[in-house]
């Protein structure tokens, strides 16, 4: 029967209870067999009309580096068994497993509401980031192109703007990217997780492959566009005995700098990710799992400010050591300059409204 219910190319297989709902569904296939079950095994992908307001969300966590950040899509297709947004998706009285990365909400309107945002009277120009939640070049963006349309509004006000991703599909946009990197307004990151596309192949399964994230680096710094190399998440007695090899592969494909975060499993996400495990890797489920406490003070997750992204305790302490190593070796330790912000003009809002005084 669990083969039979494998849902192919997705990262999670089961969809764990939504910690907001009062009504739990729970199927019943007790009078189902053969063909019958097998047709319910394919999970496609859903799009939804997202009529949101606003697009861009602010935050004052002390780990991440941005304020503001924009998130044109609701749900990831990615499909990450470890995605820290899973429970995001909660909010929308939907689980944080499958239906995280099947159904996923469109902000049809993200360019406008982007636009109308930065024309704000109060506004002082500052980095924005996208990608702040869910992966703003996921396979959705492919069709509607609202991060490139966003982009497009970026550049005509000369907004500067970090992009982080998973997916090669960034190259796509060459064409914005090397006019804002001119401008000095843009920031590109790529997030490795691993070099064995196998792995990749089930842990992300709609991801870029690894050689296609590398690829994607070296055109992005050949155009003159800085790059930065996401070495993300590290998970304890799975990947982390690949930071040397990804440190060198990245720089090798000219990226500039490099940073890293432990395996996050908060809420929802614990259940996805153990199941995961389980299914993928059981021989090696037990010994992920200790070292992951060895990093956590004895449990699977500690939300605490300051240690959350890298861990506490002898065995973290050996990650971020070897990290800084083979970072410094291999001269990725430069970070970018700060992003100009001088250079911003506030765009005209969709009213066509003109102001008055600048």
């Amino acid at each position: 029967m669990d083969e039979l219910r494998h849902a192919v190319g997705r990262g999670a297989q089961i969809n764990p209870g939504n910690r907001f709902a009062r009504i739990e569904y729970v199927e019943d296939l007790s009078d189902l067999e053969g063909e019958d079950v097998a047709d319910l095994a394919g999970v496609r992908t859903e799009y939804f009309s997202d009529l949101s307001k606003s697009v861009v969300s602010e935050n004052d966590s002390p780990d991440v580096f941005f304020r503001y950040s924009v998130n044109p899509y609701r749900g990831c297709a990615h499909g990450c068994s470890y995605c820290y947004a899973r429970p995001t998706h909660e909010y929308l009285d939907l689980s944080a497993g499958l239906d995280f990365e099947s159904k996923i909400f469109v902000k049809e309107r993200a360019p406008e509401l982007f636009r109308e945002w930065l024309a704000r009277d109060r506004y002082e120009p500052e980095l924005v980031m996208m990608s702040g939640v869910t992966d703003c070049y996921q396979p959705a963006e492919r069709h509607f192109q609202l991060t490139r349309k966003c982009l497009e509004v970026a550049l005509e006000a000369r907004q500067p703007i970090a992009v982080i991703t998973k997916n090669a599909l960034v190259t796509r946009d060459l064409d914005l990217l090397k006019p804002m990197a001119e401008l000095n307004l843009i920031n590109t990151a790529l997030s490795i997780t691993s070099l064995d596309q196998a792995l990749t192949r089930v842990m992300e399964p709609r991801t870029s492959s690894p050689t296609a994230r590398l690829r994607a680096i070296r055109e992005l710094s050949d155009a003159g566009i800085p790059t930065h190399v996401m070495v993300a998440p590290i998970i304890p007695g799975l990947n982390d005995s690949e930071i040397p090899a990804i440190l060198r592969a990245a720089r090798e494909a000219g990226a500039t700098s490099a940073a890293f975060v432990l395996l996050r499993l908060p809420l929802t996400v614990k259940p996805v990710f153990l199941e995961w495990l389980e299914r993928h890797l059981p021989g090696q489920k037990e010994k992920i799992e200790s070292r992951l406490r060895e990093t956590r003070g004895g449990k699977l997750y500690e939300s605490d400010f300051g240690t959350r992204m890298t861990g506490r305790g002898e065995l973290a302490e050996q990650i971020r050591q070897t990290f800084e190593v083979f970072a410094k070796k291999y001269d990725l330790t430069h970070g970018h300059p700060p992003l100009d912000t001088s250079q911003f003009r506030k765009p005209i809002p969709k009213t066509g409204q003109l102001r008055l005084f600048d």
